[in-house]
């Protein structure tokens, strides 16, 4: 399973597993974030949501080559994955929580933007990459990142692409809070069941 998705003591669990792609994240995937997003929203058992990656890397954003295949007429209309999930998380009424570790590129930082609560590994590392791939940013991350950080570290950020550290991530208000790796999973799901 490219999603593992695991709902204990109240939390659902949606971990990115995929390394062999870091994770990239294709429109199936897409597709099992958003229905269990919605799923978890009409569960009275569910209280929160954690959404993680693998140690190694969070999600290095759109699985580029399923993403060119699946490209057409209205690309981005309300019918594709990706929409469908961005649309599920913005709509959660529940407190969604990431951590992070490893690299957040694309999708993989945007996505952060919507979340309640964003926790991250000291060695985790984020970028914006779009303008170097021809892309629009995305789901309003020009405008969130420009609301949080301000106009001219979002421009850099944006226009650049350049990766930047969990700390900067932080300064920006983009993460919470950083830790040291090794604490990163425990004290997300630690804030999860506290939520």
């Amino acid at each position: 399973m490219d999603i593992l998705t695991t709902t204990a003591n109240g939390i659902l669990t949606l971990e990115f597993n995929r390394p062999e792609r870091k994770n990239a994240i294709t429109g199936a995937m897409y597709t099992t974030l958003a229905t269990a997003l919605r799923n978890a929203e009409q569960d009275p058992s569910v209280r929160a949501i954690l959404i993680t990656g693998k140690p190694e890397i969070f999600t290095a954003g759109n699985d580029l080559d399923d993403f060119l295949n699946n490209v057409g007429v209205g690309a981005m209309t309300e019918d594709r994955p990706v929409f469908q999930f961005m649309q599920a998380l913005e709509g959660c009424s529940k407190p969604v929580i990431a951590a992070v570790s490893g690299l957040a590129v694309g999708i993989g930082t945007t996505l952060l933007m919507h979340c309640d609560l964003v926790y991250a590994a000291d060695s985790a590392k984020f970028s914006m990459p779009f303008t170097q791939l021809g892309l629009c940013p995305e789901f309003a991350s020009s405008l969130l990142v420009g609301q949080a950080a301000g106009h001219a570290r979002a421009a850099e950020k944006l226009l650049l692409g350049e990766a930047f550290p969990a700390q900067e991530a932080f300064e920006m208000g983009i993460v919470t809070k950083v830790l040291p790796a090794a604490e990163l999973l425990a004290f997300a799901q630690g804030q999860a069941a506290n939520s």
